[in-house]
């Protein structure tokens, strides 16, 4: 807001006239005024508009000082009497003061910002798009939503990209209360917009997460719509078509303070993006596995089936040996029988022999993957015979071609498997079933073929 605007503002002609930005509408009640810092709640720049006098609804504006904020609907407890003029200003100066220092006592506090419509207008960032690999960039804007254990998740804020604050003791930090989803918005060929791929089934996929992990969870219309948003506010780190991509990674995770083994009583939900090339450092180039029998990514009755973000450090020991011994990656066995192969660190495992493509089933210690789904639809619609099931260690070492697939790897065709020091090598390049699938599903997530499945979702 600049220096000379007045106090109150009174219609949305003058909050636009003295505002640095779009101004945004919300509608909010005690339970949501944790999304906002405290600096919001200053009642020394309040003023009220269109009141009503039959529901307990006003609509009015703050401002932190810095820009203004339009509240649609602040819904006022029992007991507030709905006066007028100056009475009626006192009794919600009265209970937004009571608001401010709920904020106040907030464990964290974050700040609606204005959307840099300038920047997030320009054609694409200043980056070299032909140098990108699968690392962080940091882009604009992140999303962010907060709700309480037992309420429910309702508006969200763009929010600067930057750092979050966090009490010590937070449920994810003490116990891991957290997890993480992975998916990629694509530039379209003609420059008209971005693709999505499959959206809902990572929305549906945290949802189960959330259940199993004790946390309330975001319908996939709000999922859907805050990848959008984060989408659109960093669109100028969206990868020229052929270059890459933006992945986009939500987070759900427990941020009220607890100390003793319980759910947290507070829990965010954030995204935010990155302009990414290929997963693996070989590129598009044939990767190379070893297979780890000692360590085991998860166990039957565990989460290995939800994306919580505990599955995942464990692997790290696995991973980092592997690579130092030159490796791209580590296949996990099962717990058990230790002889089935469940998946790799990140990504899950198809194995070719003939037209018959196979692939370990989901018992509840393998990640059902999108991009896995995906790929036995497409198999299934070239006439391959795909079949899910245990797939031992004779199965693998016995394949003509073994591949990974994922968010982050796409579809990544595997050259050799190095088992007890003995090294297997595998069919690879341009004639083989993994790259013809790989081609048919990227020419559908960059919008190059006709969607006749209506997997992707246009962003304009």
């Amino acid at each position: 807001m600049r220096r000379d605007a007045p106090t109150c503002i009174s219609t949305a002609q003058d909050l636009r006239r003295h505002c640095s930005c779009t101004p945004m509408t919300v509608s909010m009640d005690r339970s949501d005024v944790r999304d906002f810092g405290p600096n919001y709640w200053d009642t020394d720049y309040v003023s009220l508009r269109g009141i009503q006098r039959t529901k307990k609804k006003k609509e009015l504006m703050v401002t932190d000082g810095n820009r203004l904020m339009m509240v649609k609907e602040l819904r006022l407890p029992d007991g507030v009497e709905q006066e007028t003029g100056e009475r009626q200003r006192a009794a919600v100066k009265a209970e937004l003061t009571s608001w401010r220092r709920i904020a106040s006592r907030s464990a964290s506090s974050f700040h609606r910002p204005c959307v840099d419509t300038a920047r997030s207008n320009e054609e694409n960032a200043d980056i070299n798009w032909d140098d990108l690999g699968f690392g962080h960039v940091p882009t604009d804007y992140m999303y962010v939503m907060r709700c309480s254990r037992d309420d429910k998740f309702s508006s969200g804020v763009l929010n600067r990209y930057g750092n979050i604050e966090l009490s010590p003791s937070a449920g994810v930090l003490n116990y891991g209360q957290g997890l993480f989803e992975g998916l990629k918005a694509y530039r379209k060929q003609d420059g008209g917009g971005f693709l999505l791929f499959r959206p809902e089934e990572n929305a549906h996929r945290m949802q189960r997460g959330a259940e199993r992990m004790c946390m309330p969870s975001l319908s996939v219309e709000q999922f859907i719509h805050a990848v959008k948003e984060t989408v659109l506010a960093n669109k100028r780190w969206v990868p020229p078509q052929g270059k890459g991509s933006l992945y986009i990674r939500p987070l759900l995770i427990g941020i009220g303070p607890v100390l003793g083994l319980a759910p947290a009583p507070d829990y965010m939900f954030l995204i935010y993006a990155a302009p990414v090339g290929t997963y693996f450092k070989e590129g598009l180039a044939p990767i190379n596995l070893v297979i780890d029998d000692k360590i085991h990514r998860a166990t039957p009755g565990g989460t290995g089936d939800v994306k919580t973000i505990t599955n995942y450090a464990p692997a790290l020991k696995a991973q980092t040996e592997a690579k130092t011994k030159g490796f791209t990656d580590v296949i996990y066995l099962d717990s058990i029988n230790k002889k089935y192969l469940e998946e790799a660190s990140s990504c899950n495992l198809f194995i070719v022999k003939g037209d018959v493509i196979s692939t370990p089933a989901t018992m509840g210690t393998i990640l059902p993957g999108v991009t896995r789904k995906s790929i036995i639809e497409i198999a299934n619609d070239c006439g391959y015979q795909v079949e899910e099931r245990l797939v031992s260690l004779e199965d693998l070492l016995d394949a003509d071609e073994v591949f990974c697939t994922g968010t982050a790897v796409v579809v990544a065709p595997v050259s050799s498997i190095t088992y007890q020091d003995q090294r297997y090598e595998y069919k690879t390049g341009t004639e083989t079933v993994t790259r013809k699938l790989y081609n048919i599903l990227t020419a559908i997530q960059m919008g190059l073929v006709e969607d006749r499945k209506n997997w992707t979702v246009e962003i304009k």
